[in-house]
């Protein structure tokens, strides 16, 4: 499902209209449920840009449980913006390994080349310093921006959505995005928005676990498409295979991988284009 950052026009603001009342009202609830139920994942400490950075590209399209077993992992093998702007890429993909989507392994180290050359080894707060990095898009600009520098910005990812749907849009179906927007600037926690919006995530997984998911009613929703057999699985296998192997065959890659012949080589084909694997001659290396 998409993740976006939005702006709100006059009209829909005016149509979708809270009192003070009702706004702060909405705060004090979401805030009850977090003070008392808030999750202690590891990104909320020892804040700092690098961490959020990290946390926010593992957390794209893979569950918190999963992102939570390779934080640490990654965060010791590199520490700061240098280490993983000279991570090797069998190094960074081993540890990347289990996360899936290995394409954010490879915009993530770009990203921090990116930030040593253009911005002194300090990752930008301002917004379209952010989008100009490879890898992240209107959601993760905004998160960063709140988590990392606790400025306030609309965005909206699942939860956020599933809460605001919740909430506000009882008995509806069909909602569009930018009918919720308003609904998240007016109720936004201006002064801490880093907190505000860790309040939203929490709730909004506590709402999915609970009941029938109000993500449903979006217009937006769609179902996850299946991991088995699908081309994400056969890229991963090939990748696994060239880091217990460094050098081999177009033969040996489809042996070792055990899966179709040809899609496999349209994976390699992938793969090399988008400078995951390397060919020397007849072989292929990461």
């Amino acid at each position: 499902m998409s993740k976006r950052t939005y702006s709100v026009t006059d009209q829909n603001f005016n149509k979708h209209r809270l009192s003070s009342a009702q706004a702060r009202a909405f705060l004090r609830k979401i805030y009850r449920y977090f003070d008392k139920n808030g999750r202690l994942l590891p990104w909320r400490r020892n804040i700092n840009p690098y961490r959020v950075l990290v946390s926010e590209m593992m957390l794209q399209q893979t569950q918190v449980e999963r992102v939570i077993d390779k934080y640490e992992e990654f965060l010791t093998a590199f520490p700061h913006f240098i280490a993983l702007a000279e991570a090797h890429m069998p190094e960074l993909l081993k540890v990347w390994s289990g996360l899936g989507y290995n394409r954010r392994a490879l915009a993530l180290r770009a990203l921090a080349q990116r930030v040593i050359s253009e911005h002194q080894g300090r990752l930008p707060s301002d917004l379209q310093k952010l989008l100009a990095l490879p890898g992240i898009g209107r959601y993760t600009a905004g998160a960063i921006r709140a988590f990392a520098f606790n400025k306030p910005g609309v965005f909206m990812d699942t939860n956020i959505r599933r809460v605001y749907i919740h909430e506000f849009f009882s008995g509806r179906m069909n909602i569009h995005d930018h009918e919720i927007i308003p609904y998240i600037e007016q109720t936004m926690d201006l002064a801490n928005p880093r907190k505000w919006y860790n309040a939203l995530m929490d709730y909004g997984t506590m709402l999915k676990q609970r009941c029938v998911n109000p993500n449903r009613k979006s217009a937006h929703y769609t179902r996850k498409s299946t991991f088995k057999n699908s081309n994400r699985q056969v890229r991963g296998k090939v990748l696994t295979v060239l880091l217990k192997d460094p050098l081999l065959t177009m033969a040996g890659v489809i042996q070792k991988t055990g899966m179709d012949p040809e899609r496999v080589k349209h994976c390699v084909g992938q793969l090399i284009g988008e400078g995951f694997i390397h060919t020397k001659g007849r072989y292929f290396s990461l």
